[in-house]
């Protein structure tokens, strides 16, 4: 049994981003991916196969060729983890607001 891949180790990898963006935009064969990037097809093809085992890419085979396209619904795992740290950071932002407008008052 395969072990399942994590969502985040396969978007820490600077190509797998950039497939997903190319994705994002629309179905693409392996083919058509590869010639975006500096790399050999298989290289390319062991990036989308781990995309593809951690669920953020599918496949459908349209008469002889494979078209990828993203499941832009397994990015809400994503959106979920960065969700928490956005209400830290906008906390940390508006507290940083305040002590600039203090400090701006004061010097008046």
């Amino acid at each position: 049994m395969k072990k399942r891949r994590d969502i985040f180790q396969a978007i820490a990898d600077p190509t797998r981003r950039a497939i997903i963006m190319l994705l994002a935009a629309q179905s693409m064969t392996a083919g058509s991916i590869a010639q975006e990037f500096n790399a050999a097809r298989p290289t390319i093809s062991k990036h989308i196969q781990i995309l593809t085992e951690c669920e953020l890419v599918e496949s459908r085979k349209e008469g002889r060729e494979i078209h990828y396209q993203i499941k832009a619904e397994k990015m809400d795992e994503v959106d979920a983890w960065i969700q928490k740290f956005r209400k830290i950071w906008e906390t940390r932002f508006n507290q940083l607001d305040e002590v600039l407008l203090k400090m701006k008052k004061s010097r008046k």
